[in-house]
């Protein structure tokens, strides 16, 4: 195929540099001297995690966009509801979603991706998914999407406790296990660290090229909870043991704007034994302009002990996070993530809603002040 023959020549020797941690290019130069200034490109995005409409909702339909648009949000991150069995994208679904958001003001900016590739094996398997891949990229930029989220997960998101909130809600949390080691392994089976940057560096050497003809951002979530022990339910994460050292290796691999990441603040604290070290990794990222959207779910605790709470009663500090937001001039959807739930709000519209006015009054505060 063409685009197979198109990212051929980029990978070759270059998927071993990105396995021994080394870039082909080195590392995007940070921006000096960045005074405050306003943003008016940062906005609040609505994603996939709360659905107006009921169970299965369509993302484009009625009821969601009106629900969103009420609570001024008009920035749409969607999941495709078909996807064949090699993960190609149908082009009239995606063309309708482009329409419907069309009729209402609202911009379809953003698609999460399925996380399938990761589990595979160097194979022909492996190649006719990336082929699909790099055809939905093309796709993608026919109605105007501009990024691609995903979130690799060779093994399921873990959480292994509640705990009980304010207002009767509950949050979902996350403690070691002191028995980790007895957990069984995962579906993909016993990944090592080098066969998980090997997958990755594969798939950005293949891949990255197309997003760059296409002008569509490829934007990774980091995998949650990241610092998990080399060796939890037979994975050894690429955001092990650090999660900001994982940051840093996944863009060197392959230096480019496009190559960048969903940053979820709440994943992050997750893999830090301070909240505080989260601010250092939103100003690195964010002055090389790899942050590409912004997952703001806060948590209270860290590393091996953490439990995700509203975003106003978390370890983070958002207003600062907000301020290098606003400095570095992001221009993406920051969503709100993982709220908790109850069961008189069994959708998390109540929930998400308080998180769209949270993200909204902090942009207004910062811009306020400059």
């Amino acid at each position: 195929m063409k685009r197979r023959e198109f990212s051929q020549k980029l990978v070759g020797g270059a998927v071993a540099a990105g396995i021994s941690g080394a870039s082909a290019s080195g590392a995007a130069p940070a921006k000096v001297g960045i005074s405050p200034r306003k943003n008016t490109l940062m906005h609040v995005g609505a994603d996939y995690h709360s659905v107006a409409g009921g169970p299965r909702a369509d993302m484009t339909g009625k009821a969601n966009l009106e629900y969103n648009l009420r609570h001024g949000v008009r920035h749409l991150t969607a999941q495709m509801r078909t996807v064949s069995s090699d993960g190609s994208w149908s082009l009239d679904e995606l063309k309708t979603m482009k329409d419907n958001c069309d009729k209402v003001g609202f911009i379809f900016e953003a698609i999460r991706m399925d996380s399938e590739y990761i589990m595979l094996r160097n194979g022909s398997e492996r190649d006719r998914r990336l082929d699909a891949i790099m055809g939905n990229i093309e796709k993608a930029s026919k109605v105007g999407v501009t990024v691609i989220t995903h979130h690799w997960t060779v093994i399921p998101i873990r959480r292994n406790a509640k705990v009980p909130g304010r207002g009767g809600v509950t949050y979902a949390a996350f403690k070691l296990e002191d028995n980790w080691k007895d957990l069984p392994v995962g579906e993909a089976g016993k990944v090592s660290s080098d066969d998980y940057w090997e997958r990755i560096s594969y798939f950005l050497h293949k891949v990255i090229p197309v997003c760059k003809q296409y002008n569509v951002k490829m934007a990774a979530h980091p995998y949650d909870p990241p610092g998990l022990p080399f060796g939890y339910q037979g994975a050894e994460n690429w955001d092990s043991p650090s999660v900001f050292e994982g940051f840093k290796r996944y863009e060197a691999i392959i230096e480019s704007p496009y190559n960048g990441f969903q940053l979820c603040l709440g994943t992050v604290c997750e893999g830090l034994k301070n909240s505080a070290d989260v601010l250092p990794i939103v100003k690195y990222l964010g002055e090389r302009g790899k942050i590409h959207q912004v997952h703001m779910r806060n948590i209270r605790g860290g590393l091996y002990n953490f439990a995700e709470v509203y975003p106003d009663e978390g370890d983070m500090d958002f207003l600062k996070i907000m301020r290098i937001l606003r400095d570095v001039q992001f221009s993406g959807s920051i969503c709100p993530d993982h709220m908790p739930s109850h069961p008189d709000d069994p959708g998390k519209l109540q929930a998400f809603a308080f998180g769209y006015g949270y993200i909204k009054a902090l942009m207004h505060t910062v811009n306020s002040e400059v």
